[in-house]
Formats: C-alpha cells, sequence, structure tokens
C-alpha cells in the first residue's frame, strides 16, 4: 500500500500511518477493531478537509473495520432550521461525505453505548473523552488519535504499536490520593479537570474514590481528557507498578476552587441548560425523566439534553415525558459543538466540567457548573 499499489487514496493513508509509527518508535501496524472519528463538526474542522475528504470519497475509498463518527454540528429536528442556511447545507455535505466513505451514521462521543469494545481490544479513537473511558473503564486499549490518523487506521484496518498500545505504557506514574468526599458528577469533573492542569501526559493511580458510577467515571474522564493529555486512569489499587511513583494530594478546596473556576457567568440566569456532555446514557435519560416528572420548563430558558441515536430510541418512554415538559433531547451533535452563538445564548449552565472548560472559547459563552439535580430545579417550574 505505501507504494501505491492499492491506489492514492490507501497511500496517503498508509503514509500517515508509517509517519506516525516513526514519530513515535512503532516497531509495526498492529490490527484494531474499531475506529471512531473526530473533526466531524463544520464549526471546528471548517473547509479545507473536506476537500480532502471529498477526494477520498470521490475515489471510492471506504472504511476497512467498524468505524463511528462523533458528533457533528446540528440535531436535524431541534436545530437545522434555526441555523444559517449556509452551515447547515455545509454540514450535511460533510455528513454525505463520511456516509459514502462507510461510516456509520453515529455522531456520538459515547460509541461505547452503542457497542462496547471487548477487554484488550486495540482501537484507534479520536474522541479523547472516549479514549480515556475506553482504556480506564472498559479496558480496552487505545492512543488518542487524531482526526487524520483515526480517518487512515480506519480505512487501513490498523495503527501503529506504540504509546498506550504496548502494556509497559499503561503503568501509572503519578498516585493521586482524593481526600475530599466526591458528591456529585459536578465534583468528578472538577477533580478531572484539576488533575488534568497538573498531570500533563502522566498516567495517574487515583486513590480515594468512593463507588463512583460509570456516569461519574465518564465525567472524570472528559474533564481529565480536556484538562491534559493523559490518556487513562486507573482508580482500583490492583495495578502493576514500578519504583516509587510521585504522590500528589487532592484536597477538598482543591475541588471547589475548580468548580468556581470553571464558574464564569456573571449572571444567575442561563439561557440555556445543558445536559449531556459526553453524551447521556440510558441511565442518565431516565434520572431526568423521573425527576421532570410532570414538570414544565420554564418559558425563558431552553433546556438541552443531548445523547446518541441509539440510546434515545432505547428511552422511547422516557423521551416522551422529557419532552413534554418543553425540554429538548437533541441527537447527533451537543452545545459545545454546534453555534450556540448564532442562537444567541450567552450564558450556559451544565453539569458537565468539559463543557465549562470549553464553552467560553467555542461557544463564546459564560459558563455555570452545576449538578444534575440543580439544573434541573433551574430548568423547571415549581
Amino acid at each position: 500500500m505505501y507504494d501505491g499499489e492499492f491506489g492514492w487514496a490507501k497511500q496517503v493513508c498508509m503514509k500517515i500511518l508509517i509517519k506516525l509509527g516513526e514519530l513515535f518508535d512503532a516497531s509495526r501496524l498492529i490490527p484494531i477493531d474499531s475506529a471512531h472519528v473526530s473533526g466531524v463538526s463544520y464549526k471546528t474542522l471548517g473547509e479545507a478537509p473536506t476537500d480532502f475528504l471529498e477526494t477520498l470519497a470521490g475515489m471510492g475509498e471506504k472504511v476497512s473495520v467498524e468505524a463511528t463518527l462523533n458528533p457533528q454540528s446540528l440535531d436535524p429536528k431541534h436545530l437545522a432550521e434555526r441555523l444559517p442556511k449556509n452551515l447547515v447545507e455545509r454540514q450535511l455535505k460533510l455528513c454525505e461525505i463520511f456516509d459514502k466513505l462507510g461510516f456509520q451514521k453515529s455522531f456520538t462521543c459515547t460509541p461505547y453505548y452503542i457497542k462496547e469494545p471487548r477487554k484488550g481490544a486495540h482501537l484507534a479513537w479520536a474522541e479523547s473523552s472516549a479514549v480515556v473511558y475506553a482504556n480506564s473503564v472498559l479496558g480496552a486499549w487505545t492512543n488518542r488519535e487524531g482526526g487524520p490518523s483515526a480517518l487512515a487506521a480506519a480505512i487501513i484496518g490498523k495503527t501503529p504499536n506504540c504509546g498506550i498500545h504496548k502494556a509497559e505504557n499503561r503503568e501509572p506514574k503519578v498516585v493521586a490520593e482524593v481526600k475530599a468526599s466526591l458528591k456529585s458528577e459536578v465534583d468528578y469533573g472538577a477533580l478531572g479537570i484539576f488533575l488534568g492542569k497538573i498531570l500533563e501526559d502522566k498516567i495517574p493511580l487515583i486513590k480515594g474514590l468512593e463507588n463512583p458510577s460509570l456516569e461519574d467515571l465518564k465525567q472524570l474522564g472528559a474533564a481529565l481528557a480536556s484538562a491534559g493529555m493523559a490518556n487513562m486512569f486507573h482508580y482500583k489499587e490492583r495495578v502493576k507498578m514500578e519504583g516509587k511513583l510521585e504522590k500528589i494530594t487532592v484536597e477538598v478546596r482543591d475541588i471547589k476552587e475548580t468548580v468556581a473556576e470553571l464558574t464564569t457567568a456573571s449572571t444567575l440566569k442561563p439561557d440555556l441548560i445543558f445536559v449531556g456532555c459526553p453524551h447521556c446514557s440510558l441511565r442518565e435519560i431516565k434520572e431526568i425523566a423521573d425527576i421532570v416528572s410532570n414538570r414544565k420548563v420554564k418559558s425563558d430558558v431552553e433546556f438541552w439534553i443531548c445523547t446518541s441515536r441509539l440510546v434515545k430510541e432505547k428511552a422511547k418512554a422516557y423521551v416522551s415525558t422529557i419532552e413534554a415538559s418543553g425540554a429538548k433531547i437533541l441527537t447527533d451533535t451537543c452545545a459545545v459543538v454546534t453555534w450556540t452563538d448564532q442562537l444567541g445564548i450567552k450564558t450556559i449552565m451544565t453539569n458537565s466540567a468539559k463543557t465549562a472548560h470549553y464553552a467560553p472559547t467555542l461557544n463564546k459563552a459564560e459558563t455555570i457548573l452545576a449538578p444534575l439535580k440543580e439544573c434541573l430545579k433551574t430548568a423547571l417550574k415549581e
């Protein structure tokens, strides 16, 4: 393939993977079970990469393994008619190109809810929150790919055997002793932001977590990946460690100060309340529906819950309850990768530390970080 005997497209993809392998001292390419590509949102991707993808698709190239896509810029039901026509058209064109390349129309940052990778499987995933979750919680093995390398891996079906694909690179380098009692998903997200800023790419063994839920770990990993470059964390003490490790302590004040720093709003009244970064699980949708019950969303605020098409389909009964309140369950997108500024949204309240970290720059919005129950209290009439 490297010499072009299977065509230009495969040659380009192979050269991307070989170059990446050379940079990180990979000895060979290894087969992968699946690829997950980021850079699907036109808002973040732009025009030039679209031309490259269109050329690949025009040559009839297809993915050779299961390949899923990160969220795009819009939900066709709730946002398409509210956004400028030219942006919608460019996003839809990009989606058509990925469809021609053979990608599943997943449009989610939680591909593990569609199909959970097997323990020990090698993957080539590009969504940072999914990378950390796959490595740390599910026991799969994936580096944090860039959009081009994940695309190349999807087409070739292999990835360089380097980084976290090697067992010796998965060992913890730091012990993080958590002295704070984490009471909500926001606290777990704040822990991730705090650790991400000081760990850089060092993998931590996090001690002191008290029976975290899978959703708590999802928030922790998403935030860790947002503020730093660590691709996984350990939270079970039965893990191999070589030598004496650096140790850091996380105090109550560290969590409180991080939550405070992620709340940048000058007002307590949000324009949008957003839950679903990363995309909600079925259990989270049920929890929201149970609290919503027969209540209605206030008339002066929007309430978005983002999830994947698959989870929304599975949650039909809960979706009916939530949408009857006036809340919107969006699929295919999230607040971070759509043009909320074009919708007049200036203040976003969220239970996601990742969103609170990114929204001031990516959405030009002020943020209020608060637990789910507080978000719902603000969104709903008494």
